[in-house]
């Protein structure tokens, strides 16, 4: 029996609509230009982990029976920010391309600005719809990627991450000790050609061949020719220019979260192509308070994997014991990925304690730490 539907207040889930606050800023950043160009990232990245460490850490575990009736509000965000964001991309093409008062470096900043709400917000939202159920929901995470060139990031997501996270088949779970700069390269020559291969196969297990009309790469080939064109139509080349700058922003936004949450974990290899089955402890956890508000729960990943159709409001965190804790929110892990060996300090330890913790009859680990299948432990 599904549990009953309650009334949930939208002031309850209006900490989660502070992305909302980036829109206004955007614009001031577009009027202005000069200083308030950092308003964007110091919003985004530096005030919401000042937060963090005023309000700290938020442990409560939200009721997972709750049912979608009673999380409008938390949902709406998502469902409307698709328009948003495209307003402020395509805004940006038809402002930059019709004004004069901002320098080249102006320019540059605002588009980066720009970079930052699609990639730090709309990437997150587009990840959220694209594993829900309702055909409406889908399409707008399709719309979004579609706004920064990523489109095959669903089948990507859904066909091989989640099956293959923290192993050597999934290209976008980062080895120990890859710096993230080695780890950006290697996704993005081989990110592309795996999402590929996993439609291709699910479209030969039907009996169809790879270019049938129902692979979707179909699909998110014209939506990104679509998402080109407009930008053509608006600005000319510099328009095209912009919109590529901006999705480049919000890819390297993207799979710096992605190398911040799988960094070095691995999944026992228990032979013939075998894995031992995702658990908590196979993704970092981040219960860290106001970076959760802004990226809907996203840093409770450890339960996403384990429970990858809850929506984000019901997302459950986990104890050191039963997931390994990042020391901060995405925002600040992110930053700190970007200097590697900075990172390499603060996180290889972690790794290491994990290790020891979650797999002690497992001592040699140089397999897995060059990304090969290893053999099991109990293999002899």
């Amino acid at each position: 029996m599904s549990a009953p539907a309650t009334n949930i207040s939208p002031v309850r889930a209006l900490p989660f609509w502070l992305s909302v606050l980036t829109l206004p800023l955007a614009a001031i950043e577009a009027v202005y230009g000069g200083w308030t160009l950092i308003l964007l990232p110091f919003y985004a990245w530096w005030l919401i982990t000042f937060l963090d460490k005023i309000l700290g850490r938020n442990l409560q575990q939200p009721d997972p029976q709750t049912p979608d009736s009673s999380l409008f509000w938390y949902r709406a965000v998502t469902l409307i920010w698709f328009p948003l964001q495209a307003c402020v991309i395509y805004g940006t093409i038809y402002w930059v391309t019709r004004t004069d008062h901002l320098s080249g470096w102006e320019i540059a900043g605002l588009v980066f600005g720009v970079g930052v709400i699609s990639g730090t917000i709309g990437m997150v939202y587009a990840h959220e719809l694209l594993h829900q159920k309702p055909l409406v929901e889908r399409w707008l995470g399709d719309l979004l990627l579609a706004s920064v060139m990523y489109g095959h990031f669903r089948t990507e997501h859904l066909l091989v991450h989640h099956l293959w996270v923290a192993t050597p088949r999934d290209a976008v779970s980062a080895r120990y000790n890859e710096g993230f700069h080695r780890f950006f390269f290697r996704v993005l020559r081989d990110g592309l050609t795996s999402a590929w291969r996993a439609e291709r196969r699910k479209l030969a297990r039907a009996g169809r061949p790879a270019f049938h009309q129902s692979n979707p790469f179909w699909r998110y080939g014209a939506l990104q020719l679509v998402a080109v064109a407009l930008a053509a139509i608006i600005g000319g080349w510099l328009g095209v220019m912009i919109f590529a700058a901006q999705a480049f922003v919000a890819i390297w936004q993207l799979e710096l979260t992605n190398y911040v949450e799988h960094y070095g974990l691995t999944r026992e290899y228990m032979g013939n192509g075998r894995y031992e089955h995702v658990k908590p402890h196979h993704s970092w956890n981040s219960d860290q308070t106001a970076s959760n508000w802004l990226l809907i729960n996203l840093q409770r990943h450890s339960d996403h994997h384990y429970k990858p159709d809850r929506r984000f409001p019901l997302l459950q965190t986990y104890s050191s014991q039963e997931a390994p804790q990042l020391p901060l929110g995405y925002p600040a892990m992110t930053t700190l990925a970007m200097i590697p060996p900075l990172w390499r300090r603060r996180m290889n330890p972690r790794v290491r304690a994990w290790r020891k913790q979650h797999y002690p009859g497992i001592t040699d680990w140089t397999a897995y730490n060059k990304g090969l299948n290893p053999m099991p432990k109990n293999a002899l």
